[in-house]
């Protein structure tokens, strides 16, 4: 068993009491003082990250199932003025607390996680008191109801009569939930683009009911069914109480900006990123890294292009730009041309899944966890803002299935529409997809994390490192020479760094520059290449988010900054696979931390 930072301070401290008082080493007393303090703090500071770990998850019931606690699966959040108030006072409470203790007399794991922590509570009160998200986003409250039944129905973390019952108790409260909503939402605050989403989402529940729990409620009977035939009753009713709510009061009335503004996304940014990069300074290496990627697209393409009919009639060494557009457009075309049919995209999906992990194997990039990973249709409720996710049990859930899921083509698609999306998710990039999602990226990635001893850091896994993860997987796909090197697979993936690094350009310039709709589009059908029917879907996505988008890229910026330090520094001693299972056994703490652990730096 790997001793904890605590086991190892109080074995030190005990060893070094029980010496000879006579003949002490010199720095015997100093050495012994000082790590009895560190056992002290980390004995503190373990007592306090568990009292708020307790706290933060009896107030989030949705988000404790979903990460594996389950003594709170009858329940679901309180958004009522009282429930919110009570989430303000406890993250006041647990503030003041942090700022008694002296992080420096902690050990480095536990410093890194009292920084996490802090950030995570002053992130809480700023999201309560000042972004208020309760009062204009109407999202946080469809993604409440859906998740609360699929987080207990999607994996077997216990026998289904006991998942039943609790879905029953949460089905009975999410009327009260829709209500809150109802009460709590400003109409003049909430932009249209939020509430014509969820006007579409809200059906998305009741086809969890009648999908999950329908089929499996025969496993429930006497006074148990019927509570659970009227919940589902009582829960019909709601949705369309909801919906008639939703169609005739919300939308029509919906009159708020979406664009956050610059005050409100820059201190969102500091607390989504916890990172040292400015707004300026990501907009400054996006836009850099753009031109550079272009411009090894260019040559790939010129290589994939050579000897093909059609080919563009001058590709020169200095191309112009209008040169440059045209050879890597055409490239791209023939990439494009193979897809899979609308209705086989799931099963590539599963083949490209297993085609990367038998990759990973042969050229010992990480070690492989065993736990498994299940390709699935993305559920309703979460349709409408990402094409796939991955969905990883929560760290308290041990040995249950990963979900990569993935987001079918829309019935009511025209064949152009339809044709859009297969141009965009064509095989190759398919397989780029799942190398993101699954393996090495975030299935592996987060099967890791769950094994670092830190609950805390689990449950606070950092979003630029895990998305940073994801894309810096497919550059090491494309340096060890994925699908034989095939030119094209390789200009597939500079064409989703490319999306990716525009997404950070997105983010900040949508809802600080007011970028306008037609310019967005360029930015991504032109300059990045991306087809009408994926930039029209992350034109919506950016309007229903902020400061998300840019922690691909974020994330992506400090885990290349990272491993060049470290192979700078190992010389010819750089092994690919000790440095990336000694980067994942960290868990998912901010990139910066993770170096600094790593390299041995101070924990800042």
């Amino acid at each position: 068993m790997r001793p904890t930072p605590l086991a190892v301070a109080v074995l030190i401290a005990t060893l070094a009491a029980c010496q000879p008082r006579s003949a002490p080493a010199p720095s015997a007393a100093p050495v012994a003082q000082a790590a009895a303090s560190t056992a002290q703090a980390d004995a503190r500071f373990a007592d306090l990250s568990k009292r708020w770990l307790d706290g933060w998850l009896a107030l989030q019931p949705v988000a404790a199932t979903q990460t594996g606690d389950h003594r709170f699966d009858e329940q679901i959040d309180d958004l009522s003025a009282a429930g919110r108030q009570k989430s303000i006072e406890f993250n006041q409470k647990m503030l003041a607390e942090l700022d008694t203790l002296d992080a420096s007399t902690l050990s480095r794991e536990n410093q890194v996680d009292a920084a996490i922590l802090r950030n995570q509570v002053k992130y809480d009160l700023w999201g309560a008191q000042t972004l208020q998200s309760w009062a204009w986003d109407p999202q946080l409250y469809s993604q409440l109801a859906g998740g609360a039944l699929y987080t207990l129905m999607a994996r077997e973390f216990a026998p289904m009569p006991q998942r039943l019952k609790a879905a029953t108790a949460r089905m009975e409260k999410i009327p009260g939930l829709f209500a809150q909503m109802r009460e709590n939402l400003d109409p003049a605050r909430v932009p249209k683009i939020h509430a014509e989403t969820v006007a579409k989402q809200n059906a998305g529940v009741l086809s969890l009911v009648d999908e999950l729990i329908v089929p499996q409620a025969k496993q429930l009977s006497g006074d148990e069914r019927k509570r659970l035939d009227t919940a589902i009753a009582g829960l019909r009713k709601a949705v369309a109480e909801q919906q008639a709510w939703l169609d005739k009061t919300l939308v029509p009335n919906a009159k708020g900006d979406f664009r956050i503004g610059q005050t409100l996304y820059d201190e969102k940014l500091a607390f989504a990123l916890n990172s040292p990069l400015s707004r300026a300074d990501i907009r400054q290496r996006a836009e850099a890294e753009i031109k550079r990627v272009r411009a090894e697209m260019y040559g790939i393409a010129r290589t994939a292009l050579a000897g093909k009919p059609g080919a563009p009639a001058q590709m020169p060494d200095a191309p112009s730009d209008a040169q440059q557009q045209a050879v890597i457009e055409a490239a791209l075309a023939l990439a494009y041309a193979d897809r899979p049919a609308r209705d086989k995209v799931v099963e590539l999906a599963k083949t490209s899944t297993a085609q990367a992990t038998a990759f990973v194997r042969e050229k010992n990039l990480a070690t492989v966890p065993d736990t498994p990973v299940e390709i699935i249709l993305m559920p309703e409720f979460q349709r409408g803002v990402a094409v796939a996710y991955c969905d990883s049990p929560g760290p308290l859930d041990k040995g249950l299935d990963t979900f990569y899921a993935v987001s079918p083509i829309p019935d009511d698609w025209s064949a152009e529409q339809v044709d859009s999306f297969l141009r965009e998710y064509n095989t190759r990039s398919i397989h780029e997809l799942s190398i993101h999602e699954a393996m090495p990226g975030h299935y592996l990635q987060i099967a890791h994390s769950n094994k670092h001893p830190s609950t805390l850091r689990a449950v606070l896994g950092s979003g630029p490192f895990i998305e940073g993860w994801g894309m810096y997987g497919e550059k090491v796909m494309d340096d060890a020479g994925y699908m034989g090197g095939d030119p094209l697979m390789q200009l597939i993936q500079r064409k989703w760094a490319l999306r990716a690094t525009a997404n950070a350009i997105l983010d900040q310039a949508i809802h600080v520059d007011g970028m306008s709709r037609e310019d967005a589009m360029k930015l991504m059908t032109v300059t990045t290449f991306q087809q009408e029917r994926e930039a029209a879907g992350k034109w919506v996505r950016a309007q229903l988010t902020s400061a998300q988008l840019p922690t691909y890229f974020v994330g992506y910026s400090e885990h290349i900054d990272l491993r060049n330090e470290a192979q700078k520094r190992a010389g010819d001693k750089f092994d690919l696979k000790a440095y990336h299972d000694k980067l994942l056994s960290y868990g998912s703490p901010p990139v910066r931390f993770a170096r600094q652990l790593m390299l041995d730096e101070p924990i800042k």
